[in-house]
């Protein structure tokens, strides 16, 4: 199994080797911002590397939503970053699943979805898969909710949609860690990759707050991720503090052998 980390942009190749880590995450652009991506480190030297990549869109990109002040300029960024994510050579870009906010109709959101993909397609579809990721909270949110999540698949799976599991997203949005793989898969059919994440907040906070998986302030119990992991047979990244990263890999690696 595949165990890594989200690392820093500027030298996410450094940053694997100190951590041990046979796969990274990392971004290619200001998550908060709207630049376009950049395609580094060069695709010879992650290979070189021996290992994996995984790309996160910025924070900011929010596909569903209904504002096209927000919604254009994020369908346009997601389709920047997975050019410079296969420029790479990375094998997908996670991005979050969204929200219309409060009071707005949820189907248009899940509409706008499907027409990221169909516009897409015309171009030629994505140059990585994208992963749709579960998110902790927000007003109408496309991926917080296990009801929603499934509308949402009956308009995106045919264009080949792929999931990313985060464990504190879903403590925080009151999903039950210890059926969560075969719920989720039951709707998706599939996981992708998965952020195994403790959390700092109690289960169904709604707040999307990360702790280590070991040695820190977290309120999951550790052996309950190992489980989500084992279930989930992904590759795994932990995107906690940085300090305590090569332990959490260390001990994750022990316990999936």
């Amino acid at each position: 199994m595949q165990i890594g980390a989200h690392v820093r942009d500027d030298d996410p190749l450094t940053a694997a080797k100190e951590r041990s880590a046979d796969v990274v995450q990392f971004f290619l652009a200001d998550p908060q911002g709207w630049k376009k991506p950049v395609a580094q480190p060069p695709r010879a030297d992650i290979e070189a590397a021996g290992v994996e990549v995984f790309i996160h869109s910025p924070y900011i990109v929010n596909v569903a939503s209904l504002n096209n002040r927000i919604r254009i300029p994020s369908r346009k960024l997601a389709a920047q970053h997975a050019a410079a994510a296969a420029e790479i050579g990375a094998k997908g870009l996670i991005v979050h699943g969204g929200h219309v906010g409060k009071g707005a109709d949820t189907a248009e959101g899940l509409a706008n979805w499907r027409k990221l993909f169909e516009r897409q397609a015309a171009d030629g579809g994505f140059a990585v898969p994208i992963l749709i990721e579960n998110t902790a909270g927000g007003d109408g949110a496309m991926a917080r909710e296990m009801d929603v999540l499934a509308r949402l698949w009956d308009e995106v799976a045919e264009f080949g949609a792929g999931f990313c599991l985060d464990t504190c997203h879903a403590f925080a949005a009151g999903w039950e860690l210890g059926d969560v793989v075969d719920k989720v898969r039951a709707i998706t059919g599939r996981i992708d990759l998965l952020h195994l994440n403790n959390s700092r907040d109690e289960f169904g906070s709604g707040r999307d707050r990360h702790a280590n998986v070991v040695h820190g302030d977290g309120t999951i119990d550790p052996e309950a991720l190992v489980a989500v992991a084992a279930a989930a047979g992904a590759p795994v990244i932990v995107e906690t503090p940085a300090d305590g990263q090569a332990d959490d890999i260390a001990y994750l690696r022990e316990k999936l052998g």
